[in-house]
């Protein structure tokens, strides 16, 4: 195991606590093999009433996430280990992939009531894709921009936007988040796409644990139309737009599909009105017939939220040029999500997301999900029930506890000890 890892999980063990850091069971005859992993603390992003004493805010008050056990700083960390299972790939590049993700945090509070919870992100920083023809519909092929678009990037600030680079909203070059940003003064300025991990709470002893599966069947992200309705785009708070939108019932956003609740809202009784059966269930993925998979997903595969962003922030020339935000993320994710979807509901089934189905002349949908490899930072974030699946106040760090950066194992080695009990 790489020093660094090693010497956080002891550091972490050695701390009170309810469980020790996960132990890792194999899922196959051979060892999972350690590809990735993050160091988390508290000091890679602004400050905030959950990490920080602020004078006038809550200075005279109890902290509420961080600050136990005497005041330990809070860290954390999170493994990637692939699955070598037979007939799976093995290559953590490939989408098509088994990964367990496993995380460990050290010193952050159990979260009294509002369904308080914990929930950790991957994080996608969006680089400026290469250029190439447009299709013969004049749309830009999949993943890339036209020569009109790069020259346009090409202008912003710096001139930073050049293929290759990651991309950052005013063309200077990136700017991470950090201790020093003050919102909403100064802000990160790349693009994010957020993975969840899922939610987790902590223990009597201060400690958290959280077990992911990363696979194409949950590489998917949270209906990026929330997101001027999170309170996290400087503004929000003062227009009135916190909680104007729910994406409770599935499509395609305000520009797209809107589906009735009867049909589409999570349905109580064993058979649905249109043949999916009992309640809504993510994890329904895979079944030998497709009207018992689910086809009322909130989420989108990965790779195509990328696309989307790529229209709304970097198709400048070639995707309604001259459209303001949110306009251009509401369509762009309209007409996106409609290319995929084959029975025009705005929805992305289980069904139209596998990716060995095809879509939009593709003969099959690899390329709408992101490699776990691309995900180079993690934060967590202090939710509470706000109805949204996106971060709470995304995309900024308003909501933050821990991040930290990726930090590749290369050649993987092994990373567990035992067979899983139920390694299906």
């Amino acid at each position: 195991m790489p020093d660094q890892l090693q010497d956080r999980l002891e550091r972490m063990a050695s701390r009170p606590h309810t469980y020790l850091p996960l132990q890792v069971f194999a899922e196959a005859d051979k060892p999972s093999q350690l590809f990735q992993y993050y160091l988390l603390d508290t000091s890679g992003f602004e400050p905030n009433p959950f990490t920080a004493r602020l004078r006038g805010i809550n200075d005279k008050a109890q902290l509420t996430a961080t600050g136990g056990d005497c005041g330990l700083p809070t860290i954390g960390s999170v493994r990637l280990a692939l699955e070598p299972k037979p007939g799976l790939p093995t290559d953590p590049n490939d989408i098509r992939a088994f990964i367990d993700v496993f995380s460990d945090l050290s010193n952050l509070f159990v979260i009294n009531n509002e369904s308080g919870w914990y929930e950790g992100w991957m994080i996608h920083d969006v680089r400026v894709p290469q250029v190439a023809a447009p299709k013969s519909d004049g749309h830009p092929q999949f993943g890339t921009i036209t020569a009109a678009d790069a020259r346009v990037l090409y202008a912003m600030g710096a001139h930073n936007n050049v293929p290759g680079n990651i991309f950052t909203l005013d063309g200077d070059a990136p700017h991470l988040p950090s201790p020093s940003d003050r919102w909403p003064l100064r802000q990160t300025n790349v693009l994010p796409i957020q993975l969840s991990m899922g939610a987790m709470n902590c223990l009597q002893q201060a400690d958290c644990h959280g077990y992911w599966e990363f696979n194409y069947q949950t590489n998917w992200i949270h209906p990026l139309y929330e997101l001027p309705f999170t309170g996290g785009i400087p503004g929000t708070l003062e227009a009135g737009k916190i909680g104007e939108l729910s994406s409770l019932i599935p499509g395609s956003g305000p520009a797209g599909i809107n589906n009735s609740p009867i049909n589409y809202g999570d349905d109580p009784n064993n058979a649905a009105p249109l043949g999916g059966a009992g309640p809504r269930d993510p994890d329904r993925f895979d079944a030998d017939v497709d009207n018992q998979r689910e086809y009322r997903d909130r989420f989108i595969p990965s790779g195509l939220a990328h696309e989307i962003y790529i229209d709304t922030w970097l198709r400048l020339a070639s995707f309604e040029p001259g459209v303001p935000f949110p306009r251009r993320l509401f369509d762009a994710y309209a007409a996106e999500v409609k290319r995929v979807d084959k029975n025009g509901d705005g929805v992305i089934s289980a069904a139209e997301g596998d990716p060995d189905a095809s879509s939009d002349g593709f003969q099959d949908n690899s390329r709408l999900f992101l490699p776990a490899t691309s995900f180079r930072r993690f934060a967590v974030t202090r939710e509470i029930n706000d109805g949204y699946l996106a971060p709470r106040f995304a995309p900024s760090q308003r909501a933050w506890v821990l991040s930290g950066h990726a930090v590749t194992v290369s050649p993987a080695v092994p990373a567990s000890q035992g067979r899983d009990g139920d390694d299906r």
